[in-house]
Order: structure tokens, then sequence, then C-alpha cells
């Protein structure tokens, strides 16, 4: 069952941890675009696949009411601790059916989470719970990697583009929707007023220990570890080494820069 993927109790503290928020150019792309249909204050937003509320709490400041979608209860509770907006609240559900009213939302976002979604059942549902007009916003980053620090960018962009290797064979099968881009959500919608923007690069500088992190919170990685722990652990073991040496310290706390290839896919119903 999709769910087992994210209801451990340490990945999702592990999620609100190591992943970060959306880049601002994804968010300045989503809300020229929502202003283009709707004056401010906007109403009301849903998250779906919400996750530990990541994207959730960036949408608190722009609308009256939001609220974050999940099917993990432990992803939800760790939501609800980091977040102390007071228009913002939490339901678990799936993407597919969800406790919200019809012709009710101003914009729908889901935020590295729609390649788990059924896209027929799914983009019903938006366009249910979508006012005339409302919008939806979906995006992801890639698994394509760069790692970059001083001379060993290439060297270090090699170790964990290695690791994703490795994590490949427990991939689920709706992972090939990510790695695609979104293409067949995006040609799926009904709408004639939407587009994909592709290579949007978001650039992060972290400690290596976040960047390992991070790639903890991969859904691959725990299944991995419940299946090979001696051979996961040694992955990440290794990792970290080969990272220390090339960059010439020993500590995971310096800093490195990460880059992400990012696709939006923007789509308005018609008012």
């Amino acid at each position: 069952m999709l769910t087992q993927e994210f209801e451990g109790k340490e990945q999702a503290s592990d999620y609100q941890k190591f992943r970060f928020e959306p880049s601002q150019e994804i968010i300045d792309l989503i809300f020229s675009y929502v202003d283009k249909r709707f004056s401010k204050p906007y109403g009301f937003a849903v998250d779906v696949g919400c996750g530990t509320g990541q994207n959730t709490r960036i949408l608190a400041p722009y609308f009256k009411k939001v609220l974050g979608i999940d099917i993990s209860e432990a992803q939800a509770e760790e939501a609800k601790k980091a977040t102390v907006s007071p228009n913002v609240t939490y339901s678990i559900c799936p993407a597919e059916e969800m406790s919200v009213g019809e012709a009710s939302v101003d914009l729908l976002t889901s935020s590295v989470a729609a390649h788990y979604f059924t896209i027929e059942p799914f983009l019903k549902e938006v366009d249910r719970i979508l006012k005339p007009g409302g919008c939806l916003a979906i995006f992801t980053f890639l698994p394509s990697i760069e790692v970059h620090y001083k001379d060993c960018s290439e060297q270090m962009t090699q170790v964990f583009a290695e690791m994703v290797d490795s994590l490949a064979p427990y991939e689920h099968k709706k992972i090939k929707h990510l790695r695609n881009g979104y293409k067949e959500m995006y040609e799926s919608i009904p709408y004639t007023d939407k587009r994909r923007i592709e290579n949007i690069v978001t650039k992060i500088r972290m400690p290596l220990a976040r960047l390992l992190g991070f790639i903890q919170t991969f859904p691959m990685y725990p299944i991995y570890l419940q299946t090979k722990p001696e051979e996961a652990k040694k992955m990440m073991r290794t990792a970290e080494e080969r990272c220390l040496r090339l960059m010439g310290t020993s500590s995971s706390e310096t800093e490195v820069e990460v880059w992400l290839q990012n696709v939006l896919v923007l789509a308005s119903k018609p008012q």
C-alpha cells in the first residue's frame, strides 16, 4: 500500500528536518499566475500530499484559509507540530477523495507528490473542488542532483548519482511520472489554459550532513534499509567518506551547493 512508504514516524521526522521549502522562483511563478485570475486577499488554498508541511506553510500568508492533505498520519502530525499559522489546518485523506467542498478552492498545489496520485480520479477531484478560474500548481524536483564544491563538483555529483542508482530498484512504479517531468499529468489536464515550465534550477547551500539526510528522505531509502540494512548503511557511510575525501575536510558540516532541476505545471479551470 502506498501510504506505507510514508507512514513511519522516523521518516516523517527526517522529512521535517531535511526537506526544504519550494524556491522563491517557483512561488513567484505560481502567484503571478494566480494574480491574473483572483484579487488579494485570496480565499482558500489546498496543498495535496503535503507531507510535513514545507509547502503548506509557505501558502499561509497569502490566503484566508489553507488546508494540507496527506494520506500519512505520521507526516501530518509532524506538519501540525511545525505549523504556527492559525489559518492552516491538516486532514488525512487521499488525493483522489479530498474532504473539500465543491467549487471552493482558489489554488490547489502539490509539491513533490503528484507522481503518486492516480491521474484520472485526481484530476476529476481537482475539477470538482476548484472554483471557476481556480488554479492548479504541481511541481517537483527531478532525481538528477548536482553537487558543487570548489574544483570537485563533477566527482561529488557522481557520488550522489551512484546513490540514486543504488536506490532505483526500490522505486515505486509511479516514480516514472516524476522522471518524465509530469508530462502525462500535464497532457491529461482537461483545461486549455495550462502550461508546463521546465529547467527551473534551485541552488541551495547546505552542510554535507543535511544533503545526506535529504537522500535518506527519498521513499526508496527506508525500503532499502529494511530489505538490506547493512548494505544501506554502508552506502551512506561510503558516500560520506568519499565526499569528505574529495572536499579535503573532516567535517560533514562543511557546506556544499546543491542544484536541483524543477518542473512546474500550472492550469486554470475555465470561468
